[in-house]
C-alpha cells in the first residue's frame, strides 16, 4: 500500500466531504447564499470547516505527491501521515463544539499539527535539492 496515495486521497475525502456538508446545510437550514457569522451557528461552522480545509489540502496534496515520487526517510512517512491526521482533527475542532467561539484541544492540535507536520514537509522538499 502506497502511503502517501492513501492520504492524498483522504485529504480529498476530506475536503470533498465538507464542500458536500455544506451544500447539504444550505439545504437544510434554506440559506443560498452566504451564512450567518455566529460563532454557534451550524452552517457557519461547516462553511469555516471547508474554507479552512481548503485552503491548507490542496497544497499538501501537492506537497505529498512530489515527495512520493521519490524514496523517503522514514520519518516523512510520520509527517505525512500526522499531517492528514492534523487536517482531519481541525476540521472536527471546528464543527464539533458547540461555539467557535472558545478554543477547544481539537482545533489546537489540529492546528498546531498542520504547522509542525507542514514545515516537516517543507524540509523534505528542500532536500530533494
Amino acid at each position: 500500500m502506497n502511503t502517501y496515495y492513501l492520504c492524498i486521497g483522504l485529504l480529498f475525502l476530506l475536503l470533498i466531504s465538507l464542500g458536500m456538508l455544506v451544500t447539504v446545510g444550505r439545504g437544510k437550514f434554506n440559506v443560498l447564499t452566504g451564512h450567518s457569522l455566529e460563532p454557534e451557528d451550524t452552517l457557519n461552522k461547516w462553511v469555516r470547516a471547508h474554507a479552512n480545509t481548503t485552503e491548507y489540502v490542496p497544497a499538501l496534496m501537492v506537497v505529498i505527491y512530489i515527495l512520493s515520487l521519490a524514496p523517503q526517510a522514514v520519518w516523512v512517512d510520520w509527517f505525512v501521515m500526522l499531517v492528514t491526521l492534523s487536517r482531519y482533527l481541525m476540521a472536527l475542532g471546528i464543527i464539533l463544539p458547540k461555539t467557535m467561539s472558545k478554543p477547544n484541544p481539537l482545533r489546537f492540535a489540529g492546528a498546531l499539527g498542520t504547522y509542525v507536520f507542514g514545515l516537516g514537509l517543507c524540509i523534505a522538499i528542500f532536500q530533494q535539492l
